[in-house]
């Protein structure tokens, strides 16, 4: 199956930024999507928009860092929809900070959310690819995984990781499923939301403001990914402000 239309496409993290523009991107193309997030009012709101414009959207408040979350969300998927074609694992928090700060409650967030998060997206759906003979995963990780600054060693980690985990998952594959990373760099979203130190805070956001592209334009890179050939796996696609060092 290529292109978009009745796809269908499980998005975590989708109640903002990325994953909310991605969602409505998906849904005008015609997908069919299952939205999880932890934030359940505005998931709700969102699904009803969807929806309202037309498009096919089910919703669930779903914890990444809780295996039996992500296993729920994909047989929703399957019970509702009747299979599961992409599972976008975009959901992941950014507390950085200097490690001398030692916040190591954040890092065990980051280790959960961005790590582990992806890891459950991975035993949830492979069985369910495997079935169908078919599948993609969509993997968000960050230019951070590719480029580390002071304050970002943490959060740089787990994006290698999921950087890793994904390449080790391409080459385990086979030839019937797919397996794409997205690296965003500084895109205007709730990035700076989850951080605990007000000085990087304060700095992330104002960068934020100054050079961060839209969502929509990470949501384009993923849906270019999703909606080639059976046969054509797009490995990894890095999108960035211009501006961006």
């Amino acid at each position: 199956m290529s292109g978009i239309k009745d796809k269908v496409i499980v998005i975590t993290g989708a109640s903002s930024g990325i994953g909310e523009a991605t969602a409505l991107l998906l849904a005008a193309r015609g997908a069919k999507l299952v939205l999880a997030a932890r934030g359940i009012e505005r998931l709700a709101a969102l699904s009803a928009r969807i929806e309202s414009a037309g498009g096919k959207a089910i919703h669930a408040q779903v914890d990444v860092a809780r295996r039996e979350d992500v296993s729920r969300i994909v047989e929703m998927a399957i019970s509702h929809f009747g299979r599961l074609d992409v599972l976008v694992n975009n959901a992941g928090i950014g507390p950085i900070s200097p490690l001398d700060d030692l916040r190591v409650d954040d890092w065990d967030a980051m280790i959960d959310i961005n790590i582990k998060g992806v890891l459950y997206g991975i035993a949830a759906a492979l069985p369910t690819f495997r079935k169908q003979g078919a599948g993609h995963f969509v993997n968000v990780a960050s230019t951070a995984a590719h480029r580390i600054v002071p304050g970002m060693a943490v959060y740089a980690g787990t994006k290698f990781a999921v950087r890793a985990i994904s390449e080790g998952l391409r080459q385990e594959a086979g030839t019937a499923l797919r397996v794409t990373v997205i690296s965003p760099g500084m895109t205007r979203t709730g990035f700076a939301d989850s951080m605990t130190s007000p000085e990087l805070k304060a700095q992330t956001q104002s960068t934020m403001e100054k050079l961060g592209i839209p969502p929509g334009a990470i949501a384009r890179a993923i849906a270019f990914a999703i909606e080639q050939p059976a046969d054509v796996d797009v490995g990894e696609i890095i999108v960035r402000p211009t501006a961006q060092s």
